[in-house]
């Protein structure tokens, strides 16, 4: 009888080492996740699967130009740790069950940095007075803003490559860097 309780303890050391190691990588280094919506169209499509590192929301690294990130679209809401630790759960269960997806999880393009001046005119992103090249977009934007937007120390401005059907910092404002959950670095 102790062999049977000695092996069941090892079996049960081990599944619960082997969990806390699958939840640490996945909070602090990569994540899966499925595109939900055709916002980022054509370059990411509904229900396509992406490998996400999460370095970056580690270390609150800033993210370059034209990464695609995903962000926690609820800008005017406090982030805290028990945001990171609740997510995994979410994430696996929308991977297999639509009905699991979470709305304020969005796959977005980073476009102005801290200190940036972004304009929205002639169917054309300009940033600091320059027009963006963008080959990646789906096709001309039809939005259109005579307000000058400057980007805040620690945000981002992000938006979806198909620009006439994405809900982006156009809408919600820019994404404090806390905010901006990880870049894409595979995409299945």
């Amino acid at each position: 009888m102790q062999k049977f309780w000695s092996e069941v303890w090892d079996w049960t050391y081990s599944i619960v080492v082997a969990l806390a190691l699958a939840m640490l990588v996945h909070i602090f280094l990569f994540v899966p996740t499925r595109v939900s919506g055709e916002s980022m169209m054509p370059t990411l499509h509904h229900g396509q699967y992406l490998v996400v590192s999460k370095m970056s929301h580690s270390l609150r690294q800033l993210p370059d130009y034209g990464e695609i990130v995903i962000i926690d679209s609820r800008v005017k809401r406090e982030r805290s740790w028990a945001d990171d630790f609740a997510e995994p759960a979410q994430n696996y269960l929308a991977l297999f069950d639509s009905a699991y997806q979470t709305n304020f999880v969005w796959v977005k393009r980073v476009i102005g940095h801290p200190g940036d001046t972004l304009e929205f005119y002639d169917g054309r992103v300009y940033r600091n007075g320059t027009a963006l090249d963008e080959p990646y977009i789906n096709e001309p934007m039809q939005y259109r803003s005579d307000v000058k937007i400057v980007i805040p120390e620690g945000h981002v401005f992000v938006m979806g490559d198909n620009r006439n059907h994405s809900s982006d910092s156009r809408f919600i404002g820019p994404v404090p860097i806390d905010h901006v959950l990880g870049t894409v670095v595979w995409e299945l």
